[in-house]
């Protein structure tokens, strides 16, 4: 074989590598949006409230955010292959026992550990492609073809969602994940992907402890909504115990499992505000606005994805137009005009619903939500990543997405429970999360 015939088999291994860690994280992102426009018809199905719906979301996320700050450790100690191999097998197994969910809190317990297995992916996903291209260049274009590929998930998930339903109901969106796994299995495997072993050690007390109080805290704020108080006050109460063992625990830690250096720094602590409150708003309004859509407006699952479109189709065009902005102003202005788009769309879409106002007006919302989403995302990872001390980027990143995932889930969890007072009111608390982000990074943050 000619050496410029092993570079073509290198090159077209590298590519196929990366569109199997891509398609990952495709599957990872999409089994987050494609679910929300089937929630009346999960109800219906399985005669559950909006708690029992918000619990199908968050079982996810909890996981997910909780786990994400051990999962960079756990990839390094057994091999990022490895991990990374395992929770793709572990999500598309998973998402096939989903789809058979006899019950509300058997659907429930799958979600979590389709959260455990998203957790394995994503973290491991980036330090496989960093053994594939070690070239910083190279390495660069491959996490942006990553980024844009993922990103669509996020665009294609309420389409996506709503054709299933409306051909064969909820359970069909979580069999869509099956035949990805297998794809996502079958592309990323060779000898370029294989990373090494280490010896990084995991306090896995502290880590059940932090994921122990971020569930508890989740619970007791659905049953605030639910006015279950005896509930809320137990719960409440639990999360508090196990925030305190947390840092104690922190503290005596060989291996802390939050980087204590990042957390000193003002500007990575807003930029981590940032993140949270991004990601309360949108899967917040992912989770409440297909129950105004399909119950009160009388779309169907379809129609309801593609009302969407607005939300979403930013995501897929705005990034590379963000990424440039970005490198020739810095993070801070493009971060700040994405926090106030998205104040001003929450704003749109409560005074819309209030005044029971037509779609073009929803849309109008939903657009300027999904430009501040765009602008706003890309650009706070540079803001972090250069805010933090030096040689901690990779622990940074993690953290963000750690932090970005429990922003997912405070948003379900507070949004959903003002859906009895209105979800207008729902929509106003997504404005406020943002408006108060916008008012600390512009402080912070100069």
């Amino acid at each position: 074989m000619s050496i410029l015939q092993s570079r073509v088999d290198t090159s077209a291994g590298r590519t196929r590598a990366l569109l199997g860690i891509s398609l990952g994280y495709f599957m990872v992102l999409l089994d987050m949006t494609v679910l929300s426009v089937a929630e009346p018809d999960l109800a219906a199905s399985l005669r559950t409230s909006i708690a029992g719906l918000q619990w199908a979301t968050t079982g996810y996320t909890v996981a997910f955010a909780a786990l994400l700050l051990s999962a960079g450790a756990v990839a390094d100690r057994y091999g990022a292959h490895r991990v990374f191999r395992f929770g793709t097998a572990a999500f598309g197994l998973v998402s096939l026992l989903s789809a058979f969910a006899p019950s509300l809190w058997v659907l429930v317990g799958l979600r979590v550990l389709s959260g455990a297995a998203a957790a394995a992916c994503v973290p491991a996903s980036m330090a496989m492609i960093t053994r594939l291209y070690p070239d910083p260049a190279l390495r660069a274009r491959a996490i942006s073809t990553w980024a844009a590929i993922s990103g669509a998930a996020v665009a294609a998930g309420p389409i996506v969602g709503g054709a299933l339903v409306g051909l064969a109901g909820w359970r069909a969106v979580f069999l869509v994940n099956v035949p990805i796994a297998v794809v996502v299995l079958a592309l990323s495997t060779g000898s370029a992907v294989i990373c090494a072993r280490g010896d990084r050690h995991i306090d896995w007390f502290a880590q059940l402890s932090a994921a122990v109080a971020l569930a508890l805290c989740t619970d007791a704020l659905i049953a605030a909504g639910a006015q279950s108080w005896r509930h809320t006050a137990w719960s409440l109460g639990g999360a508090v115990l196990a925030t305190i063992v947390f840092v104690l625990l922190e503290r005596r830690s060989a291996a802390p499992v939050l980087n204590r250096e990042l957390l000193r720094e003002g500007r990575v602590r807003a930029g981590l505000l940032v993140g949270a409150a991004v990601n309360f708003a949108l899967t917040g309004a992912l989770f409440v606005l297909p129950l105004l859509l399909q119950q009160q407006r009388d779309l169907s699952p379809l129609q309801t994805g593609l009302a969407f479109l607005p939300l979403t189709v930013p995501f897929a065009v705005i990034p590379p137009i963000a990424g440039k902005i970005v490198s020739r102003v810095g993070a801070r202005r493009p971060i700040l005009a994405g926090l106030a788009l998205l104040t001003a769309g929450g704003t749109v879409l409560a005074c819309a619903i209030f005044a029971t106002l037509d779609y073009p007006v929803l849309a109008l919302g939903l657009l300027l939500s999904g430009f501040g989403v765009a602008f706003a995302l890309p650009a706070v990872v540079t803001a972090i990543v250069n805010a933090a001390p030096a040689g901690t980027a990779g622990a940074v990143g993690g953290l963000l997405n750690a932090v970005r995932q429990v922003g997912a889930t405070l948003g379900v969890a507070v949004m959903g429970a003002l859906v009895g007072p209105g979800i207008g009111w729902a929509m106003l608390t997504s404005t406020a999360a943002c408006a108060l982000a916008f008012a600390v990074f512009g402080r912070r943050f100069r």
